[in-house]
C-alpha cells in the first residue's frame, strides 16, 4: 500500500514542489493533489509535482466530470502519463453539485453524465477513435495522438450507493473521501460489486499523531464534530455510528475526546503513531492500495508532518 500526503486545497501552489520533493526524499510513496472549485487546479499541480520528482506517484482527487470536455480531460491525463509513466493516478467524480451550478455545468442526471465521461475518457486513453453522441458527451472521430504507453487507471471519486455501483461498472477503482475506515472500504466495495484484487481503492484520511493520544483527540474533536453535523456514508458505515452520534448529541466535544480508543482507531489515523499504523493496516487488510493523508491545514504543520507520513510509510 502506497502512503502519502494530500495537498490541501488552501495551500499556495508553489508549495507543491517543495512538499513533493520532501516526500520523495523522506521515502513516502505518493502525493495527492486536490481539485476543489474554486481553489487550486489538479492537473497543473500534478504536472509540477511529477516533473519535480523521479519516483513519487501523484494522484488527482478529483476532476469534476463536466468541468472539462472529456476529450480535454483525456488529453491532459495522457500528457501527464507521458511526462511520468506509471506515476499518475487520476480520479474523476461528480463534483460538488452546488459548485457545478455556479459555473453552469450541473447536469440534470449526474449519474448519466459521469458514466458518459468515464466511458469516453477511458476509451480515449486506450487509444481508440471515439464517436459518441450522448446526453452530455458529444465526440466525433476523436483520437489522442499520444495515448499512454501503458494502461492508465482512472478512479471514481464517489460516495453514494448508486454512484458506487456505477463505478464498479465503468471505473478502474475508487477514491474514498475522508473519513475512511475499514468498515467504509468494505461497504463501498460491496456497493460497487467488485473485489479489491482487480479494483484499485484509494483512501483519504486526516492525520494527527502525538505522544499522548488524548492530545491528538482534543485536536481532532472539532473536525469529527463537523463530520457528525453533516454525516456522509463514511460516517454512517461505522459499526458504532449510532452510539457515536448519541454520545456527541449528549456530551458534545468532550464526549468525542473521551470516546473509546478503538473508535478513534477505526475512524482515522489519529492518536499515537502505533494507533495510526493500526488504522492503516486495517485499511490495507480491507483492500486499500493507496492512502492520502491530510496534514493539519497550515503550511508549517504540513512540512512537519512529512516525517510522520514517511515513518508510517516505512512500517
Amino acid at each position: 500500500m502506497q502512503i502519502g500526503m494530500c495537498f490541501d486545497r488552501t495551500f499556495p501552489p508553489g508549495l507543491v514542489v517543495e512538499l513533493a520533493r520532501s516526500l520523495e526524499d523522506a521515502g513516502a510513496g505518493m502525493l495527492w493533489v486536490i481539485e476543489d472549485c474554486f481553489y487550486t487546479a489538479g492537473v497543473s499541480l500534478a504536472a509540477a509535482a511529477l516533473t519535480a520528482t523521479e519516483r513519487l506517484a501523484v494522484g488527482i482527487g478529483i476532476l469534476p466530470a463536466l468541468a472539462r470536455n472529456p476529450a480535454v480531460t483525456a488529453m491532459e491525463l495522457a500528457t501527464l502519463a507521458g511526462l511520468a509513466p506509471g506515476r499518475v493516478l487520476p480520479g474523476i467524480g461528480h463534483g460538488v453539485q452546488a459548485w457545478m451550478a455556479q459555473m453552469g455545468a450541473r447536469p440534470a442526471s449526474p449519474l448519466t453524465a459521469l458514466e458518459e465521461v468515464f466511458v469516453a475518457v477511458r476509451r480515449l486513453l486506450a487509444g481508440a477513435k471515439v464517436t459518441t453522441h450522448g446526453r452530455y458527451v458529444d465526440l466525433d472521430d476523436v483520437q489522442l495522438d499520444q495515448p499512454p504507453q501503458q494502461p492508465l487507471p482512472v478512479l471514481a471519486g464517489v460516495r453514494g450507493p448508486r454512484s458506487l455501483a456505477l463505478a464498479g461498472r465503468v471505473a478502474d477503482g475508487l477514491v474514498l473521501a475522508e473519513p475512511t475506515s475499514a468498515s467504509y472500504v468494505r461497504w463501498s466495495l460491496q456497493q460497487a460489486g467488485r473485489d479489491p484484487g482487480d479494483f484499485h481503492v484509494a483512501a483519504f484520511d486526516v492525520l494527527c499523531v502525538a505522544a499522548d493520544r488524548r492530545e491528538a483527540y482534543r485536536t481532532m474533536a472539532p473536525w469529527l464534530a463537523t463530520m457528525l453535523d453533516q454525516p456522509t456514508a463514511g460516517m454512517t458505515a461505522l459499526p458504532f455510528y449510532d452510539d457515536l452520534a448519541a454520545r456527541y448529541a449528549q456530551q458534545g466535544l468532550d464526549g468525542l475526546v473521551t470516546m473509546p480508543t478503538q473508535w478513534w482507531t477505526e475512524l482515522a489515523p489519529v492518536g499515537t503513531m502505533d494507533d495510526a499504523a493500526e488504522h492503516l493496516q486495517a485499511l490495507e487488510d480491507a483492500g486499500v492500495r493507496s492512502v492520502g493523508l491530510y496534514p493539519r491545514p497550515t503550511t508549517d504543520l504540513a512540512r512537519a508532518q512529512v516525517a510522520d507520513i514517511a515513518a508510517l510509510a516505512a512500517r
